[in-house]
């Protein structure tokens, strides 16, 4: 493929997750003092109890808030955190709101129930049948918890993609009573003119930005764009290459390293989305993913017939050059893994090393391309096989294939086991953290 070639991107101090990140923390930050503010000049009940439950509200309500902006996937954010990272965060976020919020009800709770001497559980009762927008919020809770259960590690694993993001959806659902309870019955809320105007702007940019990242974008990209399968090659027994059309390509923002949900809009597959990194760095008139046969989904790419219509989202990742903070890189990759690193040795510019790991040669997908651009760019490259024990990757192995490697940027992507062994490597090689760049993609589906 002719590769559109951008400007070589200067590595510098400054990264840009970094600067991504400090700005998260200091949005999050900003409106915490401000809602404390406002929290103060609304006044404090006599009860100390309901004083900490309704700060408890209130903070919970602001980090519900969070959630949604790290899961809005919206562009500056994800090309700079990565969307790995970025459902991280609101993943413990999530449990912070959970604890948060019963926090809230168990605080208020049990204040209300001290100055009326009602036991909690009738106090609750009595609360959500006399006082407007509490039964809302006790609602709210339910699903708050349904979904917080869900997302438990040992739930999410027996569970699969599509049912846990369909569960995952109610959050919408408590998101809007929660916000009909502060309405109805926030003093803060009504405190003041400010603070009712400071409350409606949160919820609004919240939800503005899940509008746009999430259904907006994607919708007008595709419209934009018109994606179509152009051909299915296969690469070997069990990968195959998929090339992907469409209209002003070379108007996409996307780079190599990155991945898109790809949803194949046949009978039996249109309600699928999969990950699948782009396979060779972007050229303005096509799209290329390669995938192995590892399920249901992967599997049904060599059956795809040209011509078909295709649903993208993305391009999504921060798995791209622009984290680059070195004049030279080494690029590791295990098996299928290789797909984004391929992309990322064809845009990458500097002096590389490729060192890619699979058990056998003809485990290599991709190998003859990548031994093309190696010599293409003066790129070193290195195939390492053989079964995964003894580690081949490990700290005095991967120094003697890569003596200057601490001077370098590694990216890294493969199979978990081994992504966490390399991960393992480097940190005894003392190759400093903001070098090392990966991105997990199971999340996704």
């Amino acid at each position: 493929m002719t590769t559109v070639q951008s400007p070589p991107v200067p590595p510098t101090a400054i990264r840009p997750e970094a600067v991504a990140r400090t700005g998260l923390y200091a949005v999050l930050a900003a409106n915490a003092a401000v809602v404390t503010l406002f929290a103060v000049q609304a006044g404090f009940a006599s009860n100390a109890l309901v004083v900490i439950g309704r700060f408890a509200g209130l903070y919970g309500a602001l980090l519900m808030a969070f959630q949604l902006l790290l899961v809005a996937r919206l562009p500056w954010l994800d090309r700079r955190i990565g969307m790995d990272r970025l459902t991280n965060w609101h993943r413990w976020t999530g449990f912070g709101l959970l604890w948060t919020l019963v926090g809230h009800v168990v605080f208020i709770t049990f204040g209300y129930a001290a100055s009326s001497s009602m036991n909690p559980v009738s106090q609750l009762v009595d609360l959500a049948e006399t006082v407007e927008g509490v039964l809302r919020a006790t609602v709210a809770m339910a699903l708050i918890l349904v979904v917080g259960g869900v997302s438990a590690r040992w739930a999410r694993r027996r569970l699969a993609y599509e049912t846990w993001h369909f569960v995952h959806l109610y959050t919408y659902v408590a998101v809007v009573l929660a916000f009909t309870h502060q309405v109805a019955t926030g003093t803060t809320f009504t405190a003041s003119s400010a603070a009712t105007a400071y409350w409606y702007t949160v919820w609004s940019v919240a939800l503005g930005a899940v509008l746009l990242g999430r259904l907006a974008l994607p919708l007008w990209r595709n419209w934009r764009h018109r994606f179509r399968v152009e051909a299915v090659v296969p690469e070997a027994d069990n990968v195959v290459s998929v090339y992907i059309t469409g209209r002003d390509l070379d108007r996409l923002p996307a780079r190599a390293g990155q991945f898109f949900l790809w949803r194949f809009l046949t009978r039996d597959r249109w309600w699928q989305a999969n990950p699948f990194s782009l396979s060779a760095a972007p050229d303005g008139t096509r799209l290329r993913l390669t995938a192995k046969a590892a399920g249901d989904g992967s599997a049904a790419l060599r059956h795809l017939v040209p011509g078909t219509r295709v649903f993208a989202e993305g391009p999504y990742g921060a798995f791209t050059a622009l984290r680059r903070t070195r004049p030279e890189a080494l690029l590791i990759a295990g098996g299928v893994g290789v797909t984004p690193i391929r992309a990322l040795l064809e845009e990458i510019h500097g002096h590389a090393v490729v060192v890619y790991r699979v058990a056998g040669e003809r485990d290599a997908v991709l190998y003859d391309e990548l031994r093309e651009l190696a010599v293409a760019k003066g790129a070193e490259l290195h195939l390492i096989t053989g079964p995964p024990v003894p580690d081949r990757l490990a700290p005095r192995e991967l120094a003697a294939l890569v003596p200057d490697i601490a001077q370098r940027d590694v990216f890294l992507c493969g199979p978990p086991p081994m992504m966490n062994a390399v991960l393992g490597t480097l940190r005894a090689l003392d190759v400093p953290k903001p070098q090392i760049h990966f991105e997990r993609f199971s999340l996704a589906g």
